[in-house]
């Protein structure tokens, strides 16, 4: 019995946390970081430190969990979002002025573009500074103004000596690359015995003649001189060094504290916000500058989850610095495949379908529309199709709409009005539900943010009415791609296994009650008394027509139901008496770079793939099936969604849940001022 009891006794102790598993833990790389870092442990115990030889030590000791975070810079946030470590930024530096933009600076006569660089003098604030070195270097390799094709052909100091005829490049080594130091006036060194190192230095070298064009930060040409220099812009164009915001190669991000994909960011801030600012910007006691955070910070900021190590620097800043590692990129071919970002299984096969006959129409799996938008932003894919909310969150994050879907036979081939679709809420019929009786029942939303199923709705019925919620309003819903543990999962039913269903509330085609059909289908099995579809969805079903799983479903057994008529019902053919909007068709968002491949291929694919409307596991997969023929759009963003809609969209984000965490970190600056 006493054995037992000990056995018992110690299985709790082990069970029992301990208290440096409560702790965030501290990755430091030196002696004076560890003395600083032992400091603000005695502000915040829930600090814990730990030292380890260098960052990329950190960052693995990150990854295998024996660590929670280490401060980095820009070109290491990168490092760190890369295989195998897959950190992201999760907290950033707030300064009192803003962040260096890198620029290149040439005098007002100077004739040459940026395309034209070959053979010029070149002036550098310091090696691997990021605006005299990293991103110049980086984005000129990324847009093949200097050709490397990696470190495997040869040092990339030694190809930029090969581009530029001298240089000054103060902290590289002048007994490797001579030429790289053959314009400096002292050791080469960035230090005081160098003329032309830092900022100012490597203006004076321009300003002197020592270089033709010279690589610095934004603010080192000095006010009162602006007027006789001007910037060279990455397009080819010229502008004055006032216009630097919109004529520079890139933007250092701020430093940031780095993490797992699964870090608890909020825990972490909240434990940094019981340490005094005094404390964690300064390391004059320790002696050496800089020490965890910077001193120039002001503060310090949350980032929102969806933030990773390409989102957060921006895109010039990420393509530099990739093009630090993988070189420059092959020449574009005219006959250049488009990758399609698919959305789960049954999306992935009909995609391999189509690919077997379009052959430039290649195929690739997202776990999510959102991680289709990055993956797209990223050139890891280059177009998928989606509804009007997701085209407006995927227009804030850079992507453009390149073909709508037209539902209208007779206005294919040629393009006449923009096709458009209704939202209708659709109930049982003689369920007694109706508008006036809508609030505390359950709900069947096609997903999250999604026209039909979350934004119309969200929009109706609550308007402006502050604190007003979908989640508040209805008792539970099933919206695919909300909080796992909110109300609006829990009538989900996943891939309908019994226990350990991780598909559950999946925003992908892994939830059987996700888009129009699932959320018709959670309806229909009675798991919610409203649904938020598409008005063409209910016919779908007349006479027993549809899946397995409803062939016993007639269409004439739903009726809608709408707010200004609140206590009647309506046929679910009579949409247009009775419907919550009139919206955008769905459309084809992708990148700016390769819009007219995306739309090459695709007018190949309709007439030359017969069921590229046609889905046969599953409804509406990669377009709707009632889409009669896709259509070029030229238009911008807002004039492409119209202003009602996006007023509508943004409307919701004021009484919702508040702007999609993805547009947060899409829009968000990555140098924050005060």
């Amino acid at each position: 019995m006493n054995v037992l009891l000990i056995s018992l006794l110690g299985c709790l102790v082990l069970a029992l946390p301990s208290d440096s598993a409560q702790k965030v833990k501290w990755c430091v790389k030196t002696q004076s970081e560890l003395k600083k870092c032992e400091h603000l442990t005695s502000k915040s115990p829930d600090l814990e430190c730990h030292i380890r030889p260098s960052l990329t030590e950190c960052m693995k000791s990150i990854k295998d969990g024996d660590a929670d975070v280490v401060t980095a810079d820009g070109k290491d946030i990168y490092l760190g979002g890369l295989h195998p470590y897959g950190l992201r930024p999760i907290i950033a530096e707030k300064y009192k002025k803003d962040c260096c933009y890198a620029v290149a600076v040439v005098k007002r006569d100077a004739t040459f573009s940026i395309s034209e660089l070959k053979g010029k003098t070149s002036c550098h604030s310091c090696y691997q500074r990021s605006g005299g070195w990293t991103i110049p270097i980086g984005r000129l390799v990324a847009g093949s103004k200097i050709s490397w094709e990696g470190p495997d052909d040869m040092a990339l100091e030694k190809a930029v000596s090969q581009f530029f005829s001298g240089s000054c490049v103060p902290g590289v080594s002048k007994a490797q690359y001579p030429k790289l130091c053959q314009a400096c006036q002292g050791d080469c060194s960035c230090s005081q015995s160098e003329k032309y190192s830092g900022d100012e230095g490597a203006f004076q070298c321009l300003k002197s003649g020592g270089g033709q064009v010279a690589f610095v930060c934004h603010d080192a040409i000095p006010a009162s001189e602006r007027q006789d220099y001007q910037l060279l812009c990455m397009d080819g164009s010229k502008k004055s060094v006032e216009d630097y915001k919109d004529c520079h190669l890139g933007k250092e991000p701020a430093r940031a504290v780095i993490g797992r994909m699964d870090a608890d960011s909020q825990e972490i801030y909240k434990v940094l916000t019981h340490i005094p600012d005094s404390d964690l910007f300064s390391s004059d006691a320790f002696g050496v500058k800089d020490l965890i955070f910077s001193d120039s910070a002001s503060g310090l900021v949350e980032l929102p989850k969806s933030t990773d190590s390409f989102l957060y620097p921006k895109k010039c800043f990420y393509t530099a610095m990739r093009a630090f590692k993988d070189g420059s990129p092959p020449a574009p071919t005219a006959d250049r495949p488009i990758e399609w970002c698919t959305i789960g299984h049954a999306e992935k096969k009909k995609c391999d379908k189509i690919n077997s006959v379009v052959p430039r129409m290649e195929c690739r799996s997202g776990s999510s529309v959102e991680d289709c938008i990055k993956k797209v932003m990223r050139g890891e894919a280059d177009a998928f199709a989606a509804d009007g909310g997701q085209v407006y969150i995927a227009g804030k994050c850079g992507l453009v709409p390149a073909m709508v879907e037209q539902y209208d036979q007779q206005s294919c081939p040629d393009a006449g009005e923009a096709s458009s679709y209704f939202v209708v809420a659709v109930v049982r019929k003689d369920s007694g539900v109706t508008w006036s009786k809508l609030k505390g029942r359950k709900s069947c939303h096609t997903g999250l943010n999604r026209n039909a199923g979350w934004k119309s709705p969200d929009s109706v019925i609550c308007g402006t009415t502050p604190d007003c919620t979908l989640y508040s309003f209805f008792s539970e819903g099933c919206a695919p791609g909300a909080d796992p543990a909110s109300n609006m999962c829990k009538l989900c039913k996943g891939s309908g296994k019994a226990v350990g269903d991780e598909s559950k509330c999946k925003a992908s085609s892994a939830e059987m009650y996700y888009g129009y059909d699932g959320a018709f289908r959670c309806l229909a099995e009675k798991a919610g008394e409203v649904a938020f579809i598409k008005h063409t969805i209910v016919g779908d079903y007349k006479e027993g027509k549809g899946q397995d799983w409803a062939k016993d479903i007639r269409a004439d057994e739903f009726e809608l139901i709408c707010p200004h008529s609140p206590d009647r019902t309506f046929k679910y053919t009579e949409y247009e008496a009775c419907h919550l909007a009139r919206v955008p068709a769905h459309a084809v968002v992708t990148r700016e770079d390769v819009r007219s491949d995306v739309v090459a291929v695709l007018k190949s694919a309709q007439s030359s793939y017969k069921d590229l409307f046609k889905s046969e596991e599953e409804k509406n997969l990669l377009f709707t099936d009632n889409t009669k023929c896709l259509q070029e759009s030229t238009k911008p963003l807002e004039e492409f969604l119209s202003k009602p809609y996006i007023d509508m969209i943004e409307r919701t984000y004021k009484t919702s849940q508040g702007v999609p965490d993805l547009v947060r970190a899409c829009t968000l600056d990555s140098c924050i001022v005060d």
